[in-house]
């Protein structure tokens, strides 16, 4: 480990020292860097289960790997002012990291939190894989690099404080950005920062801190950037003012993937108010205005002539038939001899991958050079595609990255991006491009359909095998890895390279916590004719859902209790604690009126380990309560989270991400879908589309952060997401007697909407909001 703990039998290890090389990079103020160049618990199951691939190597392993090459290219900068600054090369879409990092850095440096600038780094092609964020990667991958870079910062500016003060480095403190010898006599960082730098960069050796010797680290910190966001001074990219980048939109087709053939009459559009200019493009029809209102005036107005694109005349229905056909088999025997078997297949439908920030982006688009403003997980990537799509140098395209408004995967992909810059190019000036709300479910990524089918063979209480076959809708990892090599191999014939990616990651990603005999999960995809995106936990809230509802009817086949039997098949003594710990917190097995129960769920990932329990109410005077405008249903009435994400940076920041990861997993359960349709999507805007609402939401909800002596940290972006979909998903089946196979459980139901018009594309704007508030 990084800190001196000892690991638990089966747990991964970190680095075993807390020495570490770092550069002193040259400059006119100190600057660092980091070199990271150098340097199964018991179960009382009888069939045991040999270890599974991503206890032995997991995505994060490789993002964290592919990462550290180009760490020594992050440095943290004392300037003249005494604060640090540090050019995160991630995204902030409201996860916190710029807090997190922030706090990294105050530890090591032994600088307040609030004398810490992180912002954010513009795409730099030299990073190579060091700029993607996802697979709640971020914390893991940065945790050293930072702190190291931090460190020797600090142990720069003691080394020029003892030249300064003439005494030794053993005699001085560092304390709050003062370096104070033994006399009384003190120096603060700013004054330092210039003595401190050197003139060609240099290798230093440093020593980390303790996790026993931590002040900041695993204290709760409010967000650094929290008063800007609630009084609404937080610069998103479309308070940005760019000169000239006038409000642009698109007119999209009324089928999903649907191509534009031709604007009928362009001259009227032209001429009504405020329209500068209007251009076809691969997506649409564009037009750019004074006002977004007049864009939308526009696009209400256009006559348009549309091609229909591979998804005319196709539905629900038709996609899952086809879906079906390209499930794997399964290896055991339908009845195998002696041995009973539990067989379940689930469907999933589509949901939209809509952040609550529209998707956005600015562009300026000249001879010779482009500068683009946006939200980018991975900007690298993008800068590549833009340049190529220019036919532009990468040196000549600048990606500003600006902080998001939520994410779930969506800015993995730079669509706004790329499409501004289109419409630029095509225009000749600059654009502030925003979709409408309508084009995000019908035009956007959403998170593919699929099918998830599991067969358990279990004798004398014994579980033998068990085996998932999980077929999908195709998931476009055309992003890469972050960089345009594993970007353009996504794009290899007949899915070839993204069949790749999606295998490497759900391989890397999926594990079945328990000692189940011989374990198999394979994936199969197919259809490559939606848009669709790694949408938050990508494979795993449906893979654990579908398992976990198997694990209860294993149990309820045995006449087990279900946290019991779990108990006794769980792998990981980290499971088995967050286990014991809702079931604690939950008093599982209490009594509950009929129509009402618990469930609960596990699920381990991210290097660490959640467990939730659940109450759900299906009584019909629940189900059927009337509020105004509402999708209601069965509600969940008290949830218990517990959480082990190892080394918590910030426990209230890890408390949130729970907490909305919770919110995700219910809505997946209950409420939130996409209707196909003839060919296109009934749902638009986030009226249509019924994510959790505050009327859905718990009364009684509990977070637990679990004790960790691990000296690491594990993932938190996504870890709220599997656990809290598998468990309410058990309780509804408790509750009702039969177990769910489609969701989200209301699919099924009276669509509770009219769809907008899909001609135009873009809906009048209403003019009586206030009718609809509360």
């Amino acid at each position: 480990m990084t800190d001196d703990h000892p690991t638990s039998q089966g747990e991964r290890p970190g680095p075993n020292r807390r020495a570490f090389i770092g550069y002193v990079m040259a400059g006119a103020t100190l600057a660092t860097a980091a070199d990271m160049g150098l340097g199964s618990e018991s179960a009382e199951a009888a069939v045991p289960t040999p270890p599974q691939i991503p206890e032995v190597m997991d995505l994060n392993d490789l993002l964290t790997l592919a990462a550290q090459p180009t760490a020594n290219l992050i440095t943290v900068t004392i300037g003249k002012d005494g604060r640090a600054s540090f050019a995160l090369p991630r995204a902030e879409v409201g996860q916190g990291i710029v807090t997190s990092s922030a706090m990294m850095i105050a530890e090591e440096l032994d600088l307040p939190v609030d004398r810490i600038d992180v912002t954010l780094a513009t795409a730099r092609p030299e990073l190579v894989f060091n700029q993607l964020t996802g697979a709640s990667n971020t914390t893991i991958s940065t945790y050293t690099p930072i702190r190291v870079a931090a460190a020797l910062a600090k142990q720069r500016l003691l080394e020029a404080a003892a030249t300064v003060l003439g005494d030794t480095v053993d005699a001085l403190t560092a304390k709050a950005g003062v370096i104070t010898d033994s006399t009384g006599r003190s120096v603060d960082y700013g004054e330092l920062s210039v003595t401190a730098a050197v003139a060609e960069t240099v290798r230093a050796s440093i020593t980390l801190k303790k996790r026993s010797q931590h002040s900041v680290i695993g204290t709760p910190q409010g967000r650094t950037d929290a008063r800007a966001a609630v009084t609404g001074t937080k610069t998103f990219a479309m308070d940005l003012d760019v000169p000239d980048a006038l409000p642009t939109m698109v007119c999209r087709p009324p089928t999903h993937m649907g191509t534009p053939v031709r604007l009928r009459n362009k001259s009227a559009i032209t001429a009504m108010p405020g329209v500068t200019d209007v251009a076809q493009v691969a997506t649409g029809i564009a037009v750019r205005a004074k006002t977004f209102g007049q864009c939308i005036d526009a696009i209400i107005e256009m006559d348009v002539e549309w091609e229909g694109g591979k998804l005319a005349g196709e539905d629900d229905a038709s996609v899952l038939a086809n879906l079906k056909k390209a499930e794997l088999p399964m290896a055991v025997p339908k009845v195998p001899l002696l041995a009973t078997q539990v067989d379940a297949e689930f469907t999933f439908r589509f949901r939209s991958n809509s952040s609550l920030e529209p998707n956005c982006a600015i562009a300026d688009v000249r001879s010779g050079s482009a500068e683009i403003w946006g939200s980018f997980k991975t900007p690298v990537t993008a800068q590549e595609e833009i340049a190529a799509e220019l036919g532009l140098p990468i040196s000549s395209v600048t990606v500003n990255v600006t902080e998001g408004g939520g994410s779930f995967g969506r800015k993995l992909f730079y669509d706004a991006a790329l499409e501004a810059s289109r419409i630029s190019r095509a225009m000749g000036k600059p654009v502030k491009l925003m979709w409408h709300r309508a084009d995000e479910p019908r035009q956007g990524r959403l998170h593919p359909m699929c099918t998830s089918r599991v067969r358990a063979t279990h004798l004398l209480g014994e579980v033998l095998s068990f085996e998932q076959r999980h077929t999908s809708v195709q998931t476009d990892f055309g992003h890469g890895l972050g960089e345009i090599v594993t970007s353009r191999a996504a794009e290899l014939p007949a899915g070839v390279g993204n069949l790749g990616l999606s295998e490497t990651y759900f391989t890397l990603t999926q594990e079945i916590p328990y000692n189940f005999g011989v374990v198999t999960q394979l994936l199969s995809e197919t259809d490559d004719r939606f848009a669709t995106g790694s949408m938050r936990n990508v494979y795993s809230p449906d893979t654990r859902t579908a398992s976990e509802l198997v694990v209860d009817e294993l149990a309820r086949k045995m006449r087990r209790d279900p946290v019991a039997f779990r108990r006794t098949f769980l792998r990981s003594d980290r499971a088995k604690a967050a286990l014991d710990k809702v079931a604690e917190v939950g008093r599982w097995g209490r009594d509950l009126p009929e129509g009402v129960a618990q469930g609960v769920a596990v699920h381990k990932e991210y290097k660490g380990v959640t467990a939730c329990l659940v109450e759900i109410d299906t009584r019909p005077e629940t189900v059927d309560r009337n509020i105004r405008a509402a999708v209601t249903g069965p509600r969940v009435t008290k949830a218990v989270f517990a959480v082990d994400a190892g080394l918590v940076i910030n426990p209230m920041g890890l408390d949130a991400q729970m907490l909305g990861g919770f919110m995700d997993g219910m809505a997946l359960a209950l409420t939130s879908s996409c209707h196909f349709e003839d060919g296109h999507f009934l749902e638009a805007s986030w009226d249509n589309y019924f994510y959790t609402r505050q009327w859905n939401v718990p009364p009684e909800i509990t977070v637990e952060i679990m004790p960790s002596d691990e000296g690491q940290p594990g993932g938190a972006g996504e870890a709220g997401v599997a656990a809290s979909f598998a468990a309410i998903a058990c309780a509804y089946a408790r509750a009702t007697g039969t177990m769910p196979t489609e969701f989200p459980i209301n699919h099924a139901d009276p669509i509770a909407f009219e769809p907008k018009s899909f001609v135009p594309s873009v809906p009048q704007s209403p003019t009586n909001g206030l009718n609809y508030t509360y």
